[in-house]
């Protein structure tokens, strides 16, 4: 039968048992307090960053990048003039936006209506293309073009983009090559609403907003169906074979994207 000493003893060892544990639980819990601690100020940090990456993005959205979805033949965002209303033709409206790849002149805000055609040469590293304007149709467009390959802007400028899958263009006219370079204006748009973009339609490119065209343009090998958007300014007269030997050894990446078989414009000539 255990004596008063050693049940003194065994109560004291009780005693301290309960304590340890007390310690040990109080020390756990406060491990789990400052371990929760830390997780929640991590995970506040990574929500704070997540927050304002997004808005960032957002903030630095352009029309471009809103239609970036889209293969329709795009340029840089530009400056769009102040109304999308259609101007008598003839009457052109030039809006300075955006750094120029090439220093040029802006031409005049009246071009002429002539009833013919005005031909012009494209020299290519990969054959010569005969364009035939077409400045009764889209007079401020083909005034555009001939002020730009008049001044040289088109030489040496690669064709950047050629689309196969779902579309069948080239598009060229960006002496940086690309696709984000224009002469530092925008003009009008000159529609119908009944275009048809067939084999051999010359026309605008733009983004996805009015009267953005600049410099760059497409040509169109292959029936293309798209919206009547884009100002049409002439047709291939002779040559379009050497954009569809371009477009049958396809494009980085597949289906649209830059040429495998690289053509640059060298030169543009104007029949006078």
């Amino acid at each position: 039968m255990p004596s008063n000493k050693q049940r003194r003893e065994a109560a004291r060892r009780h005693v301290e048992r309960q304590l340890q544990r007390r310690e040990e639980q109080e020390a756990a819990r406060r491990r789990f307090t400052l371990i929760a601690s830390i997780v929640g100020s991590i995970i506040m940090i990574v929500l704070v960053t997540v927050f304002v990456v997004v808005l960032t993005r957002e903030d630095k959205k352009t029309p471009a990048a809103a239609g970036g979805t889209s293969p329709a033949p795009s340029t840089a965002p530009g400056t769009p003039r102040a109304t999308a209303a259609p101007l008598p033709l003839g009457t052109c409206e030039f809006v300075a936006g955006g750094q120029a790849a090439k220093k040029v002149i802006v031409p005049p805000d009246k071009a002429p209506t002539n009833s013919g055609l005005v031909l012009a040469r494209v020299g290519t590293t990969q054959g010569t293309l005969t364009f035939a304007l077409d400045p009764a149709k889209a007079p401020c467009a083909v005034a555009n073009f001939l002020s730009l390959a008049r001044q040289g802007y088109y030489d040496n400028s690669p064709c950047h983009r050629l689309v196969t899958s779902g579309l069948s263009v080239l598009q060229c006219g960006d002496p940086t090559g690309t696709g984000s370079g224009g002469p530092g204006y925008t003009f009008n748009d000159e529609v119908t609403g009944k275009e048809k973009y067939t084999a051999g339609v010359l026309a605008m490119a733009k983004t996805s907003a009015p009267n953005t065209a600049g410099s760059q343009f497409f040509i169109v090998y292959k029936d293309t169906q798209l919206p009547p958007d884009y100002t049409i300014f002439g047709k291939v007269e002779r040559g379009l074979d050497v954009v569809t030997k371009v477009a049958a050894k396809g494009s980085t990446p597949a289906g649209d994207g830059k040429p495998k078989l690289p053509i640059t414009i060298t030169s543009v000539s104007i029949a006078q």
